[in-house]
Parts: structure tokens; C-alpha cells; sequence
């Protein structure tokens, strides 16, 4: 949809779409086929909605004369938000001498996954007539010092507007910077700021913790149930309340109670495999005669639901048998591949968000089994193992949350977050590949200016003081991972800053080290670099481990997913 959409939204019909592969030429003819099917079920969606009005306006002269002269004044708001359609739109409407007045600001452009053009503010001082352009650059929410950051910041980006923010309340606190040597001292650190704060007299729904993946909020989640800090995740649910997460744990309940019967209807057609409403009303009726389990019941099925039902019962005893005796990591890791849940979000349209809260489960698992001595899981068998992290799930997922009315710590994402403000911000994550996004730097320099735009939002948030954090180490595909700073901090000047450590390694006390030094550069080399590959393409370096022949290279190729390469043999170039 996102192809189609896209596609709509430039105005482009299928007739006009260009293929230039075979993978582009596939799509066009989905795009091809969607049209179709629309029309014969007689339904529109919503760009399709736009385009023909569009259509409409510009073929149609006496209703376009019609419009343009019952609407004199025309006002937009969140200009930066709008999509070349719109902006079509925008100027068929206003060309019979209406009077257009439009706010904007280029600098907080964050939706082009959304179809939104920054372009568009730019192309306006050029189509439309000596416009008077209002430079708003008095900002009466952020101390001086959030102010010059934001600014020193935004600066790097080309074709801006251009605007300087600038306050009298005066420079305020300097921006305080904290370096953990992994993601679990990070959020440690950053809840007993919190903690400190709100014995300081802050109220709690002053503080906002951001991040710039939804992923990002488990650890935090976590930390903040441990220490009893009520919370709120806005605009969206708890890590374990996510679709997602709650399908992947309802499989590992069957793998270790198949006759659970609330984890069996959740995912006994998902992904969709046949199971429709009536077979399993029909499933939930044998049961019940035979006043047994829908899993035991499923045996007396017979005909088509009894041969579609069968077929996912033996999914589980597969599941079952291939767990066992597997750490805890690598048996949810399996359960997500095997099941088919990591597919089937590869295929949908806004299903990255999903497959990154899907590899934090394995993360979670990882965390679980190494965390506060609960290795004694461990110590009862993995099955106990499996039954210990469910139990924590469970309770993580309980009535935690702060309820309505009560002050509670904010956590949200940096997209979610535009349009709002708090006393107190902590951006957190601030590692190459996390923030700016791994995804967004294969995108080149448009992708890199969308990020840092995103930054931008995230730093004006703060009223009085923002914390930055990053963490050395960050738990990945349930492994430690090495990080580097992300390539934003060395763009706010060095004299607004006030680093609170710098941290050695450490070790639990349960003889697993947290941190060591990860090599700055491998083979000439470093994490975060762009680089190419004869056979999958572009990338970017995520992580770097070895030495000399045993040097490689773990790397984001986009489309052709990740991959680990010895340097010896992988011949790649700089991009």
C-alpha cells in the first residue's frame, strides 16, 4: 500500500507508474490489480479520495472557477506536514486571486514516511507571488541554552528557510550529557534522575522520557516498575500490551501449556491459516461436550476444520520439540521465525515498528535470564526458565501503569512528542544507528536531514533542562552489542554541554562483564559508516568485532536485511 499510496499522493495513476526492476515492476502491477478490484467492489481509499478531487478541479474549469471564488481566504496550518498532492490542491484553489496564509516550519518536517514534502514550503516563496514571509523566531518556551542546541543543530541541514530562535529568559541550565556502558545503566541512570527530580518538587507529568523507537521503551518500562515510578505511555501501549508482543508470548503459553486456552484462540489463526470464526465456534463446542481443552478437542474435529486445526497443533508440538532444551533467547528467537509472525510482518505495510518490538522480546529474554541472579531460572531447566519469564511478563503487563487522573513520568516517542513541552526532557538512545535511525542513513542525505529535523523536535521540548544519554553497549537479536555516539552530539556546541561521567567497565558481580571496548575502526573501517557490496548493496556498519583475519562486520543492507561479513573476503567499498 505504501507504493500505491505513494504513488496517489505525486498523482501519478498506474498508467503513468514506471518500473525500473523487476521488483518495482511487480509492485506496479499489484497497483494495477488494486485498481481494479476497487472499482469492481465499488470503494475508495483515502489518497484515492485526494486525487480525484484533484482530478475533478482540473478538468473541470466552471466547478474549479466555482471554488476559487467561494473561498477568498484560505488557511493553512502545519504546512510542512502537507504531500504534493495537497499542495496541487492548495494552489488549483487559490489561483483566481484568493488570499492565502499558510504556517509552517520546515525545521519540524518529520512525516515524509507519511507522504509529507519539506520540499513544499521551499517551492511556496517561489509559485506563489511576493509572499510576506514572517520569520517567528521568539520562542517563549526553552531557556537560551536548549535554544543555541536546537539551533547549532538545525544549521547543518541544506535549503532551510532559515530561522534563529532566540529567548529573554535567560540561557538557563546547560545540557547535561550521560554516556552508560549499556542500555540497562542507561535507564538506571535515567530513573533515579527522575526519582531525584520529583523529590526536588518537579511534578512527575513534567518529566518525559523520548525515544526514537517504540522498541526503546522496554528497559525503561521496566526500570520504572522496578523503582514503583508511576508512568504513562503516551500515544501509545506498554511494551508487553503491544498486538505484537502479546502474539509471540502467546505462542511460547502454548509451547508451555498447550491446553491455555485464552493463548490458543490468539493465535490459532495467526497468521491467518484458514481458521475462520466458524471452525473455532465449532472448536469451542466440542470442548465443551467433551469438557476438555481446545487443544485436546481439536482431535475430534473432522473435515475441513479438522484438517486445518490439525495442522496448527502440529505447528506447536513442532515447536515444542525444536524448543526444547534451547536457552530462553534463542527459543522465543525460534518461535517467531517458525510460527510465521516475523513474516508476516516483513510483509506489512507499517511492519518495521512491530519486527523491532519483536527482536526486544528476544532482548527482554536475554535480559531476563542475566538480570538481578534470575540465571536460577535457568538452574530449574529451561522449561522453568520459559515459566519464570511468562510469569514476569505477566506482571509487567498488569494494572501498573499510572491510572487517570494520577501524575505520572511521560514516555513517548520523538514523533509522538511534536506539539508537546515538558519542565524536564531525556532524549535517550542517542547511538549511531538507533538515533540517527540505521534505515533513514541508507536513505542518503534526505533520509539524514529527516532525522536530524527529528532531533530538532525532540531538543525544542524542553522548557528548563533536557538530558542526552547513549549507552556503549545496547542488547541486539537477544547479543551485546558495541555502539558509537551518535553523530548528532558532536553537532551541539561543546560549550553548552556538562558530561556527568565517563564510565569504566563493569562488571555485575555475577562475573559477566557489561562493557568492554569495542574496536573504533576495523580494517580502516568504523561503525556507522556507509559502505558497498558487490552482491547486497548499500549499507550501513552496525557493529565490528575480531581482529586482523578474524576481523568482520555486522551490516544493514536494507531491503536484503542484516548480515555478518569477515572483511577478508567481503571486499567492500566506501560509499
Amino acid at each position: 500500500m505504501h507504493f500505491i499510496n505513494s504513488h496517489k499522493e505525486e498523482g501519478v495513476r498506474v498508467a503513468q507508474a514506471q518500473a525500473f526492476d523487476t521488483w518495482t515492476q511487480r509492485r506496479v502491477e499489484l497497483y494495477a490489480e488494486y485498481e481494479i478490484q476497487c472499482q469492481r467492489e465499488g470503494v475508495v481509499d483515502f489518497a484515492e479520495l485526494l486525487l480525484r478531487c484533484y482530478e475533478l478541479l482540473l478538468r473541470n474549469e466552471p466547478l474549479r472557477k466555482h471554488y476559487q471564488e467561494r473561498f477568498r481566504h484560505i488557511l493553512v496550518d502545519e504546512f510542512q506536514d502537507t504531500n504534493r498532492l495537497q499542495y496541487a490542491w492548495l494552489k488549483l484553489l487559490s489561483g483566481g486571486g484568493a488570499k492565502l496564509f499558510a504556517v509552517g516550519d520546515d525545521d519540524q518536517s518529520i512525516y515524509a514516511f507519511r507522504g509529507a514534502d519539506v520540499g513544499n514550503m521551499r517551492d511556496f516563496e517561489s509559485e506563489f507571488a511576493g509572499p510576506n514571509v514572517i520569520r517567528l523566531e521568539q520562542n517563549y518556551r526553552s531557556h537560551g541554552n536548549i535554544l543555541a542546541a536546537a539551533n547549532a543543530i538545525i544549521k547543518n541541514n541544506r535549503g532551510r528557510l532559515g530561522k534563529n530562535l532566540w529567548t529573554d529568559a535567560g540561557e538557563g541550565e546547560p545540557i547535561r550529557v550521560f554516556e552508560g556502558y549499556s542500555d540497562l545503566d542507561e535507564a538506571r541512570f535515567v530513573v533515579e534522575e527522575v526519582r531525584e527530580l520529583v523529590r526536588d518538587g518537579v511534578p512527575r507529568n513534567q518529566i518525559a522520557l523520548l525515544y526514537r523507537s517504540n522498541a526503546q521503551s522496554r528497559v525503561l518500562e521496566h526500570e520504572l516498575f522496578s523503582r514503583g515510578v508511576p508512568y504513562r505511555v503516551y500515544g501509545g501501549l506498554r511494551f508487553f500490551e503491544r498486538q505484537e508482543v502479546k502474539h509471540a508470548l502467546a505462542y511460547l503459553r502454548l509451547i508451555n501449556n498447550p491446553e491455555d486456552d485464552t493463548a490458543f484462540l490468539r493465535v490459532v489463526n495467526f497468521p491467518t491459516r484458514g481458521i475462520g470464526a466458524r471452525s473455532q465456534e465449532n472448536l469451542q463446542a466440542t470442548a465443551h461436550q467433551l469438557n476438555s481443552s481446545l487443544y485436546n478437542a481439536a482431535a475430534s474435529l473432522t473435515g475441513k476444520a479438522g484438517a486445518t486445526v490439525g495442522g496448527f497443533i502440529r505447528l506447536i508440538e513442532t515447536l515444542r520439540q525444536e524448543t526444547a532444551g534451547l536457552r530462553l533467547p534463542e527459543m522465543v528467537e525460534h518461535v517467531l521465525e517458525k510460527s510465521g509472525i516475523l513474516q508476516h510482518y516483513r510483509t506489512e505495510k507499517e511492519g518495521q515498528e512491530r519486527l523491532e518490538n519483536l527482536d526486544e522480546l528476544i532482548n527482554a529474554a536475554a535480559t531476563f535470564i542475566d538480570d538481578e541472579g534470575v540465571v536460577m531460572a535457568e538452574e530449574a531447566g529451561e522449561s522453568g526458565a520459559l515459566v519464570a519469564f511468562l510469569t514476569h511478563a505477566s506482571l509487567e503487563s498488569g494494572e501498573h501503569q499510572a491510572g487517570e487522573g494520577e501524575e505520572a513520568v511521560q514516555l513517548m516517542t520523538v514523533h509522538s512528542a511534536k506539539g508537546l513541552e515538558f519542565d524536564v526532557v531525556f532524549i535517550t538512545g542517542l547511538e549511531q544507528g538507533l538515533f540517527p535511525h540505521e534505515n533513514a542513513v541508507l536513505e542518503g542525505p534526505a533520509g539524514l536531514e529527516e532525522e536530524r529535523r527529528l532531533m530538532y523536535v525532540a531538543v525544542t521540548r524542553a522548557r528548563q533542562r533536557l538530558y542526552l544519554a547513549w549507552a556503549q553497549t545496547r542488547m541486539l537479536h537477544g547479543q551485546t552489542r558495541h555502539a558509537v555516539p551518535s553523530s548528532f552530539l558532536d553537532e551541539f556546541p561543546p560549550e553548552l554541554l556538562l558530561r556527568l561521567n565517563q564510565p569504566a567497565p563493569m562488571s555485575t558481580g555475577s562475573g559477566r562483564v557489561y562493557y568492554a571496548a569495542a574496536p573504533e575502526s576495523v580494517g580502516g573501517l568504523r561503525i556507522g559508516q556507509s559502505v558497498r557490496h558487490a552482491k547486497f548493496g548499500l549499507g550501513v556498519i552496525v557493529a565490528a568485532e575480531g581482529r586482523g583475519a578474524d576481523a568482520r562486520v555486522q551490516i544493514n543492507f536494507g531491503a536484503s536485511g542484516m548480515k555478518w561479513l569477515a572483511l577478508e573476503y567481503a571486499k567492500l567499498e566506501p560509499a
